[in-house]
């Protein structure tokens, strides 16, 4: 019990058995549950507050694991097999088509090499007696080294050549020992027959021009793709050893020339791996579905957990959930009557759905039908990947009309109905959603609206009014990241804007920060009327110490008159 004392009086209890230090606390003790309640009150908000935090970071979490394979080219794995890797190796994109390609190899590509006839016997004998230059061209263009200053030694000139900045990156320089003397060897650095290497003139070197022998030619090299061309029809040639635009997707790495033979490339498409990265996504948002079901859970007895009820954890579940139930954003179903559309435009038509069966372990998650599954990587393991991992992927669904490109982030992925009126000779009008196009010859330009950055041709120029629709498709991959980006947006202090999550966090600081003003306002208010107490019932105890001494004087006064 504390002890209040005024000057020298100090009151724990009167002659009356009143105790003011009890009646003080007890006055306080009172006062104070305000100050608890507000503390209770506070913490309520920052447990939610923590838990929009640990919210924000799993949300972070699942879109960098989904931008790990948010392309068709990393969802989706193709294998280039060759049948004798000693003559060549191969790798396949997601572009490849499944097939069996015969590659004779007639010629590797090499480049240009020459080496010195005479030589030094050592690497430090000087090779200039005056200040000199060295001129040389290569693919079709001069270049000149001067002030090679006299007495420079071999070695010396290598490291001129290997960095002077007429021929760094252009030719290299180094020395080859046969036994008794070195020679000086210049390599050009490209393969192809463009890249020839020609000495004009090597000035006052030991090394003139004529020492220098093509040891080695520039040549491309030369392939056969299946018998095209046909033998005596020339071949196919490229300036390099890897060859990557003669089959679409497939890279070529040549190592050596099959004599006459071919080998065999086959191109197979990976489904365990398009099957790792399914189980991958289905994974990952169940991380997320699961943590906000913990949040929001409800107990048997109607408690609910610390977010139940919370509007903005609803919008983000809810949002999340949108994107795994409804189709894909610019796909068109499948027509099996024209072959045309998107074979799978559903992760429920491959087998991915959400578990409503109350009371099961999975409840509330996305689980995987993989009898459905393997079903639909063996039927088209193409369209599985799109589904997926389709990024802005423009495709006319009209032969009228080719698809040419778009702005990432500035076009919206989407289904777009276009309409383009020709007379023959030219294209008199053009619209998509019914806006007005640009037109430029035969090519259409969007100028606004959702559509704005996409650009396609018209390849039916007869006259009259061709109508189609262009498709512009986002996979789940590409469509959840998107979604995440905004909902885990930072709060930005000058535009007052963010994602839910920011804007939540900071509205409960807000909340957090009136309530510490509150405490402190009441913890003000407490200790001033503390301190007002102890002056009241000190001067009461002051008063009550007179009448005490009066009642004193008094019984003395009384007792005197008695006697």
């Amino acid at each position: 019990m504390a002890d209040y004392t005024s000057g020298a009086i100090n009151f724990t209890g009167l002659g009356n058995g009143t105790d003011f230090n009890d009646l003080i606390d007890g006055l306080i003790q009172v006062e104070q549950g305000r100050v608890t309640r507000l503390e209770e009150w506070k913490s309520s908000w920052e447990t939610k507050k923590e838990q929009f935090n640990d919210l924000n970071t799993q949300l972070l979490s699942l879109k960098t694991s989904l931008e790990g394979f948010d392309t068709v080219n990393e969802f989706m794995t193709k294998t280039a097999t060759s049948a004798n890797t000693n003559y060549l190796t191969a790798t396949a994109s997601s572009e490849a088509m499944e097939a069996s390609n015969s590659i004779e190899i007639g010629q590797l590509a090499t480049t240009d090499t020459h080496i010195t006839a005479s030589g030094t016997s050592s690497l430090t004998s000087a090779i200039t007696s005056t200040a000199t230059s060295f001129t040389f061209s290569y693919a079709g263009e001069t270049h000149t080294i001067s002030n090679i200053s006299a007495g420079t030694t071999l070695q010396g000139f290598v490291n001129i050549i290997n960095n002077h900045a007429e021929s760094r990156g252009v030719i290299r320089a180094s020395t080859i020992f046969d036994g008794s003397v070195y020679h000086l060897q210049l390599n050009g650095l490209d393969q192809g027959a463009d890249n020839q290497l020609v000495i004009s003139s090597a000035g006052d070197i030991i090394f003139n021009a004529s020492d220098f022998n093509e040891t080695q030619n520039a040549v491309n090299s030369q392939i056969r793709i299946n018998g095209f061309p046909s033998a005596g029809g020339g071949w196919i040639e490229r300036s390099s050893n890897v060859v990557s635009d003669v089959i679409e997707g497939v890279t070529l790495n040549l190592k050596d020339t099959t004599m006459g033979s071919t080998v065999q490339v086959t191109v197979a498409t990976n489904t365990d791996d398009i099957k790792a990265n399914v189980e991958k996504f289905v994974s990952a948002v169940n991380v997320i579905r699961a943590q906000i079901q913990a949040i929001t859970d409800v107990d048997d007895e109607g408690n609910g957990s610390v977010l139940t009820g919370n509007y903005g954890v609803d919008i983000i579940s809810q949002n999340l959930k949108n994107i795994t139930a409804e189709l894909g954003i610019g796909f068109i179903p499948w027509d099996k009557d024209t072959s045309t559309g998107d074979r799978y435009t559903g992760l429920s038509q491959i087998g991915i759905s959400t578990d409503a069966a109350n009371g099961s372990a999975t409840y509330g998650l996305l689980t995987i039908d993989y009898d459905a599954l393997n079903e639909a990587l063996k039927n088209d393991p193409e369209a599985v990947a799109r589904l997926f991992s389709a990024k802005n992927d423009g495709e006319s669904s009209s032969p009228d009309f080719t698809f040419l490109s778009l702005i990432e982030g500035t076009t919206k992925p989407g289904i777009y109905k276009v309409e383009v009126v020709s007379d023959g000779t030219k294209i008199v009008s053009a619209t998509i959603n019914g806006e007005e196009a640009k037109v430029s010859g035969w090519e259409i330009m969007a100028k606004s609206g959702d559509s704005l950055g996409m650009s396609f041709r018209l390849d039916n120029t007869g006259a009259g009014t061709h109508t189609g629709e262009i498709a512009v498709r986002m996979g789940k991959t590409g469509e959840m990241i998107d979604e995440l980006k905004d909902l885990t947006q930072p709060y930005n202090e000058y535009t007052y804007e963010g994602g839910p999550l920011a804007v939540l966090q900071k509205n409960y600081k807000t909340i957090m920060d009136n309530i510490d003003s509150k405490i402190t306002f009441e913890q003000n208010r407490i200790d001033k009327m503390e301190q007002n107490l102890k002056l009241k019932y000190a001067r009461l105890d002051a008063l009550l110490g007179q009448y005490e001494l009066q009642q004193g004087q008094l019984d003395s006064a009384i007792t005197q008159l008695s006697s």
